[in-house]
């Protein structure tokens, strides 16, 4: 009967390290997301600050 407690406890062991490695994934992608909306409205903000002051030169 141990040895069935055992077995359970380490395929329990496996699933929770599974689970938080498809959070870890899921984080990753929503910062990768975010962090590229931000590079492309921010990328248009400061290049047609830098036309503005080229104009103004």
């Amino acid at each position: 009967m141990k040895n069935c407690n055992i077995l359970v406890r380490k395929t329990d062991n496996k699933r929770q390290r599974g689970a938080s490695m498809v959070e870890y994934a899921l984080l990753v992608a929503l910062i990768a997301i975010i962090a590229i909306a931000a590079v492309q409205i921010l990328g248009e903000r400061v290049s047609e600050n830098f036309s503005e002051i080229a104009d103004a030169l």
